[in-house]
């Protein structure tokens, strides 16, 4: 198991991508410290996770609000004593034009994607300098780096985690925390399962690959990027698309 005896943070993992990052940490022998703004969402994972053999802490927190990211990680390092990995997945959509798009859409969205990723990030780049090592695993999107029509919210926020990463990997570089982005193109999740065949279809048709990607697809590079398989890899933006952004 690579990742035997490490402990890892993944915020928004009670369902899709988030929890398919848990569970395949776990896999490969991580505890697990996993939040979400709902509660319920989480205990699915967290019985997966104990028949997996590992610990699990289950927490709700809003990223957003920095004072209930610092009881999270406090919580955390109580449990386990350190934090080896974090995942920063929290992360919302509120669509619309931007003539269209409201204050409230846009500070929803850059204050979970952006903010939250920062709140996160500063919350446990202490302990990780304190150990002098860590992995810290941003997921951004392919969104952030081409744009999309009606998303000027959720693009804007996935390009600062871009940003946020490229710098704090330079800060942290010489502490021994490596900090790396994914960028997923269009995954199956419960929302691209919502949307009619002929929108499926049409997204299809963009992916050099023909399909849409699957959770398991950013799980598995997650795993690779926080284990000892990627020590010199850091401040990296990798997309999983299908060749959809080339």
């Amino acid at each position: 198991m690579r990742l035997k005896d490490r402990v890892a943070l993944v915020t928004g993992g009670g369902r899709g991508i988030g929890k398919a990052i848990a569970l395949a940490l776990a896999k490969e022998g991580a505890d697990i410290v996993a939040c979400d703004i709902n509660l319920e969402n989480l205990k699915e994972v967290a019985a997966e996770v104990e028949k997996m053999g590992r610990k699990i802490l289950i927490l709700k927190a809003d990223v957003s609000k920095v004072s209930e990211v610092e009881e999270m990680v406090k919580k955390a390092l109580d449990k386990f004593t350190k934090i080896d990995i974090l995942v920063n997945n929290a992360g919302i959509t509120r669509d619309n034009l931007i003539v269209r798009m409201s204050e409230e859409e846009w500070d929803q969205v850059l204050d979970i994607n952006l903010k939250g990723a920062f709140n996160c990030l500063k919350a446990v780049a202490r302990p990780m300098m304190k150990q002098r090592s860590g992995r810290i695993i941003n997921i951004a999107s392919v969104v952030g780096m081409m744009g999309n029509p009606g998303q000027a919210n959720y693009a804007a926020s996935k390009a600062g985690i871009i940003g946020l990463t490229k710098s704090a990997a330079k800060e942290l570089a010489s502490r021994g925390i490596n900090v790396n982005a994914i960028a997923p193109g269009f995954i199956k999740t419960a929302m691209t399962e919502a949307l009619d065949d002929e929108i499926k279809e049409r997204l299809t048709s963009q992916i050099p690959l023909k399909r849409l990607g699957e959770v398991k697809d950013v799980a598995n590079l997650v795993v690779f990027l926080a284990s000892n398989d990627a020590s010199y890899i850091t401040g990296e933006v990798i997309k999983v698309d299908g060749g959809m952004l080339m």
